[in-house]
């Protein structure tokens, strides 16, 4: 299992965020990786998350690179940042875009630190 899809199954198991009690609106994240494009829809609905794999219209979308999701997915990449390098292109509702950073790690996991490049 990829973190990008451990990241919407931990959304799925989750089901209620009370951080986004006062957010309605769906969020489409195309995430490109070569030929391939890999679709998640994310629905929210005052705090209540519904993530499957769809190309359904939403609110927003999200284009990220497979890498780039990986690296946001193990808290690796700052989404807001990335947007600001232009490696993340959203389509619609900016703000819910940027609220989502919410749900993505802010440090990489255990599994993550103390690698021979990190200098710990």
């Amino acid at each position: 299992m990829t973190a990008t899809s451990a990241f919407f199954e931990r959304l799925t198991v989750a089901g209620q965020d009370p951080r986004f009690n006062k957010v309605c609106g769906s969020v489409r994240f195309d995430i490109g990786d070569g030929g391939n494009l890999e679709q998640w829809l994310l629905e929210i609905d005052h705090g209540r998350m519904r993530v499957t794999r769809s190309a359904d219209p939403a609110t927003t979308v999200i284009r990220v690179s497979a890498p780039v999701a990986e690296a946001m997915a193990r808290g690796e990449v700052n989404g807001l940042a990335a947007i600001t390098r232009g490696e993340i292109m959203v389509d619609g509702d900016l703000g819910l875009a940027l609220r989502l950073g919410r749900l993505f790690p802010r440090e990489p996991g255990p599994l993550q630190r103390g690698g021979p490049a990190s200098g710990t």
